[in-house]
């Protein structure tokens, strides 16, 4: 009997063990559930706000496209319209030859209409900011002058023009037709 006893014992002691650590191994288990329960929730969170930032990456992104097919419109009407103002300018001046060309009845009287149209072209252009190239007693500038032709003059300078055939022109500084001159060489 008291072996008996004691096998009761042990048994109870071993089934009181068990379920000591059984409670522990609930209790961990349960613990782990909340630390898996939180990492779920903040891998939620997570694939919410990533799909925020692919859902504004997107938006970027057709926005920047449709920005660029704007901008790439707005250059070729630019480029397309560039002359505009120009054209305009140079309206009044084509309406005058046109009239001059009409209503002239003698040779003088044509002339005239033409020195003005001439001399009101000349001032659009130089409020474009066109001007000539000075060449004429000028020292040659292979930037602003060509020499089509040289000579020997004894009154000139070598290096420098003798003539100007042709006229040259800047634009606000940038040479658009260059000179066309004949030039002393020695």
């Amino acid at each position: 009997m008291a072996n008996d006893k004691n096998e009761d014992q042990k048994e109870e002691e071993e089934t009181k063990t068990l379920q000591e650590k059984y409670d522990e191994l609930l209790e961990e288990l349960d613990s782990k559930n909340k630390e898996l329960a939180k990492i779920n929730e903040d891998l939620e969170k997570q694939k919410e706000e990533t799909q925020e930032y692919i859902s504004l990456s997107q938006r970027l992104q057709a926005d920047f496209e449709n920005f660029k097919k704007i901008n790439e419109k707005k250059s070729k009407d630019i480029i397309k319209f560039a002359n505009e103002p120009l054209i305009k300018n140079i309206l009044d001046s084509y309406e005058d030859l046109e009239r001059a060309l009409e209503n002239s009845k003698t040779e003088k009287e044509l002339r005239d209409g033409v020195e003005l149209i001439y001399s009101k072209i000349k001032d659009v252009l130089t409020k474009e900011g066109l001007e000539e190239i000075p060449a004429k007693g000028e020292k040659f500038d292979p930037f602003k002058h060509e020499a089509l032709m040289v000579a020997n003059d004894e009154n000139v300078e070598n290096g420098y023009i003798i003539d100007e055939l042709m006229k040259g022109y800047t634009l606000k500084g940038k040479v658009i037709k260059y000179s066309k001159v004949r030039v002393c060489k020695k």
